[in-house]
């Protein structure tokens, strides 16, 4: 089945055939329709489905259809993503595929200079991408108004959930229509999604094109055991053995990220961290350079990675197993994407033997073990506790939420209150 089939009109049609597709993702074919038709939608999607292009073809062209506001530009369509790099790519894919149309798009995020994207939300917009912090930080300067919009998507849902940001959804959801078509995409339905959906959502289609939590069938995966010590040292003689190119590897922590890009570097193999303590202008240069081929190596910890989309990445690389098994899996999607096969290698140490066994578990099958010629690990060294990584962190955001409020935090002033909750929401996208 092709694209003209799906009933889009001939500007989209063009700008999809000018990024050479012709054949829709299943995804793709089962959205886009009743999308068009209006109606909410539930859809689960693993990363690498063409989920974003999903919504994005259909919300273009409802906009085009009803033609409202246009005059005023007022802000018809909001999509919210959960990372700055998500929410660049998928203002970049709104811009694409609508660059055969009169509406107009941005894309705000924390990170940079707030008063750029306040000059372009006064020129008016049609869509607008963001992410929660920021957005709320343009409400309450009164530069967005949210009164009038037709279309609202929540992308990666799940991880906007699992990041906090759900008490600043829920006050978006406050500001925005009861009357509007709703579009939440998620790469998991946990209870808690399930919830917001019930909520949110009027008699939603629901979407499901893979298997929940399950890892894409494009993707080859081995486990390499190795000592914790020599980790750094097996990568190095993997990518140069290998002549391996464009490696994105994960890392639990940024400071760790910091540390093995260091080591990389010493070694002759040019690489770069993304993570949430570099300026956003660094993340962007250091995306910028993996995906021209300057850089070989993309050293991210897990939410900073979470928007990078290069259909044609073949190695990724878990230096350090995450702490929750479903994030292996958000990880090896980075590659395979788009029909393409992709290869994923985890360096597993005997610390995270458990995350291993939680992993397969997870994934309904073990992963296979090959260990590396002159890398065999020692069998006499000891399992140490794992201390950091996103459960951990986790944790301690829900003894802080128990806490009791201070007497002086309770009966703080306005202003104080909102630093704070801009500083928290800072960090968050941040991260």
């Amino acid at each position: 089945m092709s694209f003209e089939t799906l009933g889009l009109r001939a500007e989209l049609l063009r700008a999809v055939s000018e990024k050479g597709y012709t054949t829709p993702s299943p995804i793709q074919l089962q959205a886009i329709p009743p999308i068009l038709e209006g109606k909410d939608i539930m859809g689960g999607a693993q990363t690498g489905t063409g989920k974003t292009a999903g919504f994005t073809l259909p919300l273009l062209d409802n906009l085009m259809s009803s033609g409202k506001n246009q005059k005023g530009r007022s802000i018809r369509a909001l999509v919210l993503t959960p990372t700055r790099e998500l929410a660049a790519q998928v203002a970049e894919s709104v811009e694409e595929y609508g660059k055969h149309l009169p509406l107009k798009s941005t894309v705000i995020f924390g990170g940079v200079s707030i008063n750029p994207q306040i000059k372009k939300l006064r020129n008016g917009i049609d869509i607008l991408v963001a992410t929660p912090g920021r957005l709320l930080d343009h409400v309450s300067q009164k530069t967005v108004d949210l009164s009038k919009l037709e279309i609202l998507v929540l992308d990666e849902a799940d991880r906007m959930l699992d990041m906090g940001f759900i008490h600043d959804i829920r006050k978006v959801l406050a500001l925005v229509p009861k009357q509007k078509q709703t579009l939440l995409f998620s790469a998991t339905f946990s209870n808690d999604i399930k919830k917001l959906a019930n909520g949110l959502l009027k008699s939603p289609t629901l979407i499901e094109v893979a298997r929940q939590n399950a890892a894409t069938d494009t993707v080859t995966q081995v486990v390499h055991p190795v000592d914790k010590k020599r980790k750094r040292e097996l990568l190095s003689f993997l990518i140069g053995s290998n002549n391996w190119q464009q490696v994105l590897v994960f890392h639990r922590t940024k400071h760790g990220a910091n540390r093995l890009t260091e080591q990389l570097n010493t070694d002759g193999i040019t690489a770069a961290a993304i993570h949430g303590n570099k300026s956003q202008g660094a993340r962007t240069k250091a995306l910028a350079d993996f995906k021209s081929g300057k850089v070989r190596v993309l050293v991210a910890t897990d939410i900073a990675a979470r928007g990078i989309d290069i259909d044609q990445l073949p190695h990724v690389v878990n230096f350090e197993l995450p702490n929750v098994a479903e994030d292996y899996v958000h990880r090896i999607g980075r590659t395979g994407r788009a029909g393409n096969e992709g290869e994923a290698m985890s360096l597993v140490c005997v610390d995270e033997h458990k995350l291993l066994k939680d992993i397969e578990r997870l994934m309904k099958k073990d992963i296979p073990q090959v260990v590396v010629d002159g890398y065999t690990p020692d069998p006499s060294i000891k399992a140490e506790p794992i201390q950091n990584g996103r459960g951990q962190n986790n944790r301690g955001r829900q003894q802080q939420r128990k806490r009791p409020a201070s007497n002086k935090q309770r009966t703080g002033n306005g202003s104080n209150s909102n630093q704070k909750n801009q500083r928290r929401r800072k960090s968050k996208e941040a991260a």
